[in-house]
């Protein structure tokens, strides 16, 4: 097996030999080279040998995640020799873990087989031989996985529950996995984790049920199908299946020609963003080198805005997040800059002022908080001890001379010191500016945005309103209009759940300690209340979600959203969970829907990419250490017979997208009124969909009108005259929508 860590390096003392001969090792995630036409820029240049050193130097590290030092030092311990046979299969225990890391599969299968076979003559304690078995076990079903889902690589693969178009065809790894973890249930039957791995490598080797002894078996507890149709992942067949670790994801329009687009990132610090174009035939176009998105190495998250208001969508590329001081990379932001053949993004981090300080991060949100009309941006960083790192608000002071940010952190008390995970802006108490949530690990935080005689500054409401929990370790979150009242409600999700609670649920047992919370907003005229109803909302299972953002699954104008979940350990093998708005409650349709990635899953985006007026969804999958990395899916919608209207904002006095603005869509749905109301953005922490605001209105017929209220405005803008399924531009102070002629695209036509 090819090894997917991209090799041991060169023995060079060049850093720049280094870097340039490491390229060449690797497979699939090549370390971008400045021969083609992306290194016409020296800035580009610049920042691409300066985050191919970034590269080197954490691969010669001892770092958790991708350094090969660990190894290196047990190797040279492994030659002296002069060990009993426990120290011995404890040796090889660790090199087996890291070679598993690194990608070396078929080597750590067999540093780990010999380990058992030592730890077992030598009588150890069966609790101590089972971590060997299990990483044993890991290390075949990676195996299994790299030969079936990634070198044969179909919509079905990894996809729970199995179909028989998902079983795997060479089962030598995937039996082998299942049985080390048959023997490890009949030592040890309450290792729940294991039963569960058990199960699915039975299932993923084709020896479900039969191969799994009754009293093991999955207990019928299931996700049961929903009412929703069958997603498919059209990734495989777009050439959008890229390999990576977990990363970002985006969907939109970057070149301007009214299609969506699609650009992820990596935390692989070696590995580049990828870009692929809406050729508008119903296929994408690799843009990666030509829009320069090879320049930019790693990165966890991205998120997209127009900062300089020119009507083009940039990005921002954050990073260094779990990673401790290792961590202190710059994060980076691309101006989309227009050129003949299209566009290209330029590296303006330093020249705008948001490179240094650099803090490890992997959250950050744009608003207008100032109400100036240009977009500021808010970036949460992850303090270990409530001293070192502060979360960072940048004021956009850009203007026609230039200009760039300043960090107004300390004069509006935004710092936050906690280890941030999320961060979200909503205007959650109508007073027309947006206030500021921060998901952390530790307390939660809501800052009240407050006007102030000496200008804006920011109070911590969280605890008086009830909204710090989940206290423990919260993650994603988003300020949405879940129930359709008109006011935002706000989701956080939690990261708490031992890897144990999250199995158990296959097997009947539902723990809701660790569960998301959701805080719908109760405000009255007589002040502001927010009232958790997760469990009555059927939010009530632990689940481990990383990646997530929501959208409309069905076009029924109620806002549904997906969890890409997982831990960076081999062991969190778990499917993805998407979640459907029943009116006000949520149902889980995994299963029907099609959505079970069992890899671990990051970025989200939503967007109507082939314009037939539903959305569509892209998901960024991968783990965390440099063998886990997996293909990217790309799910189209097969919702029909649903009404919709797809708005695409322009700011006049607001920013030029209109973030933040709260759009109403008053329409007639058998025969009654009914308002449909959601908030102008990208959707939800990580993942960025598309601006334009895609909006379902169920079985309604017609449309009465469609108000606006822009950032800043107290009372909303009236368009009238809207139709259903069409597109419209909607700008600020015209009160007319402009439609748009668009042609529906059937992806892979052209395939």
């Amino acid at each position: 097996m090819t090894d997917k860590y991209c090799g041991k390096g060169p023995k060079t003392g060049s850093l720049i030999g280094i870097v340039l001969l490491l390229a060449l090792a690797c497979r699939g995630q090549e370390t971008p080279s400045t021969n083609e036409s992306s290194a016409s820029s020296p800035a580009a240049s610049a920042a691409l040998l300066e985050f191919q050193a970034i590269c080197a130097d954490l691969r010669a590290s001892a770092d958790p995640f991708y350094g090969q030092a660990p190894l290196k030092e047990l190797e040279r311990q492994s030659k002296k020799g002069e060990r009993d046979l426990r120290g011995e299969a404890s040796l090889e225990t660790l090199i087996g873990r890291e070679l598993l890391k690194l990608g070396r599969t078929g080597e750590s299968i067999e540093h780990l087989r010999r380990a058992v076979e030592l730890g077992s003559e030598a009588g150890m304690d069966p609790r101590l031989l089972l971590d060997m078995k299990v990483y044993l076990g890991l290390a075949h079903l990676q195996e299994a996985e790299d030969v079936n889902c990634l070198l044969s690589h179909t919509a079905a693969s990894c996809l729970f529950p199995i179909s028989p178009e998902g079983v795997h065809r060479t089962r030598e790894h995937t039996r082998a996995a299942g049985d080390v973890f048959a023997g490890i249930a009949e030592e040890f039957p309450n290792a729940v984790q294991t039963l569960w791995l058990l199960n699915l490598a039975r299932m993923l080797s084709g020896d479900y049920p039969e191969g799994v002894p009754a009293r093991f078996r999955l207990r019928g507890a299931q996700p049961k199908a929903g009412s929703l149709d069958r997603w498919s992942d059209r990734a495989p067949h777009l050439g959008t299946a890229v390999v990576d670790l977990a990363g970002g994801a985006v969907m939109d329009d970057f070149d301007g020609d009214g299609l969506l687009d699609l650009v992820t990132s990596t935390w692989d610090p070696c590995g580049s963003l990828k870009g692929f174009r809406n050729d508008g035939h119903g296929g994408f176009e690799d843009v990666t080198r030509t829009w320069r998105l090879d320049q930019q190495l790693g990165g966890l998250n991205l998120v997209h805005a127009d900062y300089d208001g020119d009507s083009r969508l940039d990005l921002l590329i954050v990073r260094g997040a779990w990673m401790g001081p290792r961590g202190r990379i710059r994060n980076t932001l691309l101006r989309n800059a227009p050129g003949d053949n299209g566009p290209h993004f330029v590296d303006v981090t330093r020249d705008t002022g948001l490179a240094e300080p650099a803090y490890p991060t992997q959250t950050a949100a744009w608003a207008d908080y100032d109400l100036d009309g240009d977009l500021d941006l808010y970036v949460g960083n992850e303090d270990p001890d409530g001293t070192s790192y502060p979360s960072q608000l940048f004021r956009n002071d850009l203007d026609a001379q230039g200009g760039g940010f300043t960090d107004v952190t300390a004069e509006t008390g935004t710092a936050n010191y906690r280890f941030a995970k999320a961060v979200t802006w909503g205007d959650y108490d109508d007073d027309g500016d947006p206030d500021l949530y921060v998901s952390n690990i530790g307390p939660n935080r809501l800052y009240r945005n407050d006007t102030g005689p000496e200008g804006r500054s920011f109070t911590d409401v969280a605890p008086e309103l009830g909204l710090t929990e989940p206290t423990g370790r919260s993650f994603g979150s988003w300020f949405f209009d879940f129930d359709n009242d008109g006011d935002l409600d706000l989701l956080v999700a939690d990261y708490e759940a031992p890897v144990p609670a999250v199995a158990a649920f296959h097997f009947g047992s539902i723990v809701v300690d660790n569960r998301p919370r959701l805080y719908r907003n109760d405000s009255t005229r007589e002040g502001i209340r927010f009232t958790e109803v997760g469990l009555e909302a059927g939010l009530g299972r632990p689940m481990l979600p990383m990646g997530a953002n929501y959208g409309d699954l069905d076009n029924d104008g109620w806002l549904d959203f997906y969890l890409g979940t997982g831990e960076p350990g081999y062991e969190t093998v778990m499917p993805n969970v998407m979640f459907r708005n029943d009116s006000g409650r949520f149902v889980d349709v995994t299963t029907a829907g099609g959505f079970g990635h069992l890899q671990k899953g990051h970025g989200v985006a939503f967007g109507d990419l082939d314009n037939d007026g539903d959305q569509d969804l892209l998901h960024q999958l991968g783990g965390f250490f440099p063998g886990d990395s997996y293909a990217n899916a790309l799910f189209e919608n097969p919702t029909r017979d649903r009404s919709w209207i797809t708005l695409r904002l322009v700011g006049r006095k607001a920013n030029t997208f209109g973030l933040g603005a709260r759009i109403e869509v008053v329409a007639k749905e058998n025969g009654a009124k009914r308002s449909i109301h959601v908030v102008a953005g990208s959707g939800g922490t990580f993942g960025g969909s598309s601006l334009q605001q895609e909006i379902g209105l169920g079985k309604a017929r017609s449309i009465r009108e469609v108000r606006i209220r822009w950032p800043g405005d107290t009372e909303p803008e009236i368009f009238r005259g809207a139709e259903i399924d069409r597109v419209y531009r909607a700008a600020q102070g015209t009160g007319r929508l402009e439609p748009i002629e668009i042609r529906r695209l059937t992806l892979g036509a052209q395939h």
